[in-house]
């Protein structure tokens, strides 16, 4: 007994013959459905659905030169961006146009080979690279190609990302409340730059403002080292604050806390960064660093849709990215 022959794809025509219209009309209706009166709109989507009609991409692209799809290519690796992905397919369906994300093994070399191959196949209108590309020497200019320069090769943070001028607003924030001797719990300086950024920026700072350190516990962005560097901490520590490399460190300094007997904030302000939603039901709740990653991916996707239509380029956002966020876990140290 052998397996029935796959089902043949319904054609524009067998849509128009069962909805009781030309195929043209059919075709106005998959362009633009609000251009057609509603009763007949309402039997070419009945038709539509019953035949269960896909319409082939490519040959409308060859005809009308319009796909209304992006693609959205970046590295492959465990930091994968959904918040601001999420935002770039928000952005791009609002303006009319699907998007597929494309996930790609390896460095620059192999991204560009898969962006020049979506370049040529027609059936994208603009390509936006999350991650580095090197197209240099290629004939990639078939489509519009926005470069982010938002992550690595690794999907490690760059530019706005790695930022840390928000850590200069915390020790000046913390200094304002009275505290004077920090502890800074870092992310992984190794691999990525965020880390290495908001270190620098700590040292910095304490010496400008002329604070005392006891030092910069080198992490890996878990809840363990923060936890382990508070109970490390010698018993007549004059630390009362600490700016952790992000709200799961953050949550493992108060562990910590809490573990040696310390109230937070009463003994120990704590500071974390990114806004995680497990730090806004804490107990005591995470002063944080909110990141707007939505915000990067509605602009790149803003910046590649102006290409595609030749308009103007949108300003460029006027606010960062970043914000503090106060709440409990952060007060004036305790007298005495």
């Amino acid at each position: 007994m052998t397996d029935a022959a796959p089902k043949r794809p319904a054609t524009i025509h067998e849509v128009a013959s069962l909805a009781g219209v030309s195929h043209t009309t059919v075709s106005r209706y998959l362009q633009d459905k609000d251009s057609l009166k509603p009763k007949t709109r309402v039997k070419v989507e009945f038709a539509v659905k019953t035949l269960d009609y896909r319409p082939n991409l490519v040959a409308r692209s060859m005809r009308t030169r319009h796909t209304n799809r992006l693609a959205i290519v970046l590295a492959s690796g465990a930091h994968f961006p959904g918040r601001l992905l999420a935002a770039a397919s928000r952005t791009a369906h609002e303006a009319g146009y699907q998007v597929e994300i494309v996930s790609v093994e390896g460095g620059p070399a192999a991204r560009s080979a898969r962006v020049d191959e979506l370049a040529r196949s027609g059936q994208v209108e603009g390509i936006l690279a999350l991650s580095p590309i090197s197209l240099k020497g290629r004939k990639t200019n078939r489509v519009p190609i926005v470069e982010s320069g938002t992550y690595d090769d690794k999907l490690h943070g760059l530019a706005e990302l790695a930022d840390a001028t928000e850590v200069r607003e915390i020790i000046e924030y913390l200094a304002s409340l009275g505290h004077r001797t920090f502890l800074h719990v870092s992310g992984d300086t190794t691999n990525f730059a965020s880390a290495r950024n908001r270190r620098d920026v700590y040292l910095e700072t304490i010496e400008r403002l002329g604070l005392e350190s006891a030092g910069v516990v080198d992490g890996d962005w878990k809840a363990q080292c923060g936890y382990d560097a508070i109970l490390a901490l010698p018993p007549d520590t004059a630390v009362t604050a600490v700016v952790a490399a992000n709200d799961v460190v953050a949550m493992g300094v108060v562990r910590g806390a809490l573990a040696r007997g310390w109230t937070v904030p009463g003994d120990l302000s704590v500071f974390g960064w990114d806004d995680e939603e497990m730090g806004r039901f804490s107990t005591p709740s995470l002063s944080t660093v909110a990141v707007d990653r939505e915000a990067q991916g509605r602009a790149a996707i803003n910046q590649l849709v102006a290409e595609i239509r030749g308009e103007p380029a949108p300003p460029p956002p006027t606010e960062t990215i970043n914000h503090l966020v106060f709440r409990e876990s952060t007060a004036p140290p305790r007298q005495g």
